[in-house]
């Protein structure tokens, strides 16, 4: 890869206080090590910690564990007795389940205290304290237990961002039941695809959802789920767009208020370190979703570590991030009831009824991590809103980006408009752990287009073609030591070999996560798209973010994909493709010698695109990711059969324009 000088570094766009610093969750873990295990490290010395956490990954996770207060009712043989990878053992004999620690009381964290706020689009907000969230889930777990769900048992959601999906979620957990959920806009086969291969047997359902000032019925989907899957027992309808809607009562269905209409004991199943917790899915391009199974244990460990050392959560603080049910994220964002923080979620469109929406929503509830997206900041970049100008954003500390790179204009962006205090928490890492390998720290400055630091327990590499270590170039993100949250299995791949090819086929034994990423001398990195979609011209290779972070930095250009047909092993080059979505009014020849230019002087002559090609819109996975690799498929005449899972994609349409140009250099 293409080789970056250092050259004094970037601007420091932020630094900690020492005092704030001094203050935070991990400064005082750090003191703790030395009294409790003596480990000395100063601490403001992040770079040492983070040394220490993957050099002494038994240490580091046990001591994670006693500071972080993680309940075992048994204790563990040892911490990690094998680290190999794949399947590495993690505190196996103990005993423990998830919910309870999202849902027990604890330092700080009164009954009153508001747990979650919930807000729809539409106006609708409703908040639940910490003891009537108990209660709610009490009353859950009855009527999952009515309907005859146990340990081990699959549940499944097809809700929105809301309090009936957290609800039966933390049900589910405290049974030791496996919990699964889609957002209710995919479509039916891309809902089956993902529930039907886990058998289910209670699926909660709402009747519609809102989006844009729209309402959309899913009445017809329910149904076609329903009857895909025969393991379904009971079918739990939550009215949302329409309060009176009533369940198909002679179908199975009951509705939401008579499923938890009984006060239920609540009571924690004991499982193991490894039970599963939840099913997560891949994009599932290009063929059935991988059922990604992630344990109690690891993932209750990882998002402590996260939300709390990471990110500084604690009780008092009102944590955001805008996601739905069918993204890692949501996932995440409940892990914040882990600190005893108050977790905020909204459904709808982020933009409606403007661009300001969430920052409105940010300054009414004293958020303190706000978090979106790199395409959520760039919409706001083009809307021209100034965000701290126009709200109390006094509150607001961090402000944390994932789902792509988020680009050098995007930072300066933040810091401009929202607020010279904000620490730019832009984070990587994806689906397949649950969490960032990749983010910040209170003690660790941030760096003008930088990801400041790796996470304390990720030993993050980047690797040459041939394992060797890179620094200051750009290679495969590879990850040497295991993490607790990285998956327990597939599902229905009982001999590992699925899961060992997604993540261990390039370097045996080690995770290659299929991101291509900069480690800095500073510590920091910067990530620059998927590897298997590179643009390789001239034997330059080149991440899709920094095409991207220049071609849409022009108001003139709404979205873009970017497409190098050279097909690997090639004796000669392939054309280099510019898509581009362009604002209304705006035609390709307005732009195209503006981004000429712009990309020869910023990327270099040989990343200028060979055709700008006008689309309608960029295809994209259910759960927004530009599609490059499908496309790049299609293009080289691959059946789009064998290329795509159409029902993984967001809009199928978006398709077209591909499949014509195939067509057309046939």
């Amino acid at each position: 890869m293409a080789v970056h000088p250092v050259d004094g570094g970037p601007e420091a766009l932020w630094s900690p206080d020492p005092q704030a610093a001094r203050s935070s969750q991990i400064a005082a873990f750090t003191r703790w090590l030395e009294p409790h295990r003596g480990v000395t490290i100063g601490d403001l010395d992040y770079p040492a910690l983070h040394r220490w956490s993957v050099e002494n990954l038994e240490e580091f996770w046990s001591a994670a564990a006693e500071y972080l207060g993680v309940r075992f009712s048994a204790p563990a043989v040892r911490v990690l007795p094998d680290a190999a990878m794949p399947g590495a053992q993690w505190f196996p004999g103990a005993r423990l389940n998830y919910a309870e620690h999202a849902l027990t009381p604890g330092p700080g964290r009164q009954d009153t205290d508001k747990a979650v706020i919930f807000v729809r689009e539409d106006g609708v907000e409703r908040t639940l304290t910490h003891a009537e969230l108990r209660d709610w889930v009490g009353r859950a777990r009855g009527g999952l237990v009515a309907a005859g769900v146990g340990k081990g048992d699959r549940v499944v959601a097809l809700a929105p961002n809301g309090i009936g999906a957290l609800v039966l979620f933390l049900a589910t957990a405290s049974l030791g039941a496996i919990w699964s959920s889609c957002s209710p806009d995919f479509g039916a086969r891309a809902v089956t695809d993902r529930f039907a291969q886990i058998e289910p047997k209670v699926m909660l359902a709402v009747d519609g959802y809102l989006y844009g000032g729209k309402s959309y019925s899913i009445r017809d989907t329910v149904t076609t789920l329903r009857e895909s899957m025969p393991s379904l027992k009971r079918t739990v309808i939550l009215p949302y767009l329409d309060q009176n809607a009533q369940p198909v009562r002679e179908a199975g269905e009951v509705s939401w208020a008579e499923f938890v209409s009984q006060p239920g004991e609540l009571a924690f199943e004991q499982v193991p370190f490894d039970h599963p917790l939840w099913v997560l899915y891949s994009s599932g391009t290009t063929g059935l979703p991988k059922g990604i199974v992630q344990g109690h244990g690891g993932i209750l460990l990882e998002q402590l570590k996260t939300v709390r050392l990471q990110h500084d959560l604690g009780p008092g603080d009102v944590f955001f991030w805008y996601t739905t049910t069918g993204w890692m994220m949501w996932n995440f964002l409940v892990g914040g009831l882990l600190a005893g923080s108050t977790i905020l979620l909204y459904d709808g469109s982020p933009a409606y009824p403007g661009p300001s929406r969430l920052w409105e929503l940010a300054a009414r509830y004293r958020v303190r991590l706000f978090g979106v997206s790199a395409p959520f900041v760039q919409a706001a970049v083009k809307a021209g809103i100034h965000p701290g100008a126009e709200h109390d954003l006094s509150a607001l500390e961090t402000i944390g980006s994932t789902g792509s790179p988020l680009s050098v204009e995007n930072f300066r962006w933040i810091r401009s408009e929202v607020g010279e205090h904000i620490r730019i928490s832009s984070v990587s890492g994806g689906t397949d752990v649950c969490t960032a390998f990749l983010g910040s720290s209170p003690t660790v400055p941030i760096w003008l287009g930088e990801l400041s630091c790796a996470a304390l327990g990720a030993d993050v590499h980047a690797f040459d073609e041939n394992g060797e270590d890179l620094r200051d170039e750009v290679g495969e993100l590879v990850i040497t030591r295991p993490m607790p949250s990285m998956p327990v299995s597939f599902w229905n791949d009982p001999d590992g070999s699925r899961l060992q090819e997604a993540y261990f086929g390039t370097y045996p034994g080690l995770w290659r996560h299929g991101d291509w990423v900069r480690a800095t001398p500073r510590g920091s990195f910067v990530i620059y798209g998927r590897s298997d979609s590179t643009l390789n011209r001239g034997g330059v290779r080149m991440g899709t973010a920094d095409f991207y972070a220049v071609v849409e930095a022009f108001d003139e250009v709404a979205d873009s994909l970017v497409i190098d047909t050279t097909e690997l092993g090639a004796a000669t080059e392939g054309e280099l493709l510019c898509f581009l979505v362009v604002a209304p009014g705006v035609l390709i020849e307005d732009v195209e010698q503006p981004l000429r230019q712009a990309l020869r002087s910023q990327l270099s002559p040989r990343h200028v695109p060979d055709r700008f090609i006008r689309i309608p819109v960029v295809p994209r996975t259910l759960n927004g990711k530009k599609c490059e690799v499908p496309v790049k498929k299609i293009l080289a005449g691959v059946p789009v059969e064998r290329a795509v899972s159409r029902d993984a994609l967001a809009d199928p349409a978006a398709l077209g324009p591909f499949l014509a140009l195939a067509r057309a250099d046939d």
